[in-house]
């Protein structure tokens, strides 16, 4: 079982903690009564998705023996106009640096987290439309191998 605890600090920024220790500052827009000084909460969403997502796409390349040496994962969640102003539509971006690194392999790890292994995608129902793409860099060439969706 999960536990995170998050206490009101002042106006609209709370601080939450986990069982950990780990903490996060949470915060509103200054048009929303906050200060701007942390994460807005819906982006904590976005955060998790990154992380899920990021750490099965590494666990999966390190398998298929990719030399991975960075991976950057880009998520721009796009707002409904209405309240509650969830995403209903998720853009995840991938840009793995490497030597050699195949494709393929890329696109696989990726499909693998999305279909089975990211729980945080997981939770979104169908009226949240998430998409992917991916570039591989090989660090040898420095530049993109191609952008793929």
């Amino acid at each position: 079982m999960d536990v995170v605890t998050t206490r009101w600090v002042a106006n609209r920024q709370f601080v939450a903690w986990d069982q950990a220790g780990h903490g996060v500052v949470m915060d509103a827009s200054p048009h929303y009564k906050g200060e701007g000084s942390g994460v807005r909460p819906i982006e904590m969403v976005l955060y998790g998705l990154a992380g899920c997502t990021a750490m099965d796409v590494i666990s999966i390349l390190e398998k298929k023996r990719q030399d991975v040496h960075a991976l950057e994962v880009r998520v721009t969640g796009m707002q409904r106009d209405d309240f509650p102003k969830h995403y209903d539509r998720i853009e995840v971006h991938y840009l793995v640096t490497g030597e050699g690194v195949a494709e393929e392999a890329v696109r696989r790890a990726i499909e693998l987290s999305e279909e089975k292994y990211c729980s945080v995608k997981g939770i979104f129902g169908p009226q949240v439309e998430v998409t992917s793409s991916f570039e591989v860099r090989d660090v040898d060439a420095g530049a993109p191998a191609g952008i793929h969706e």
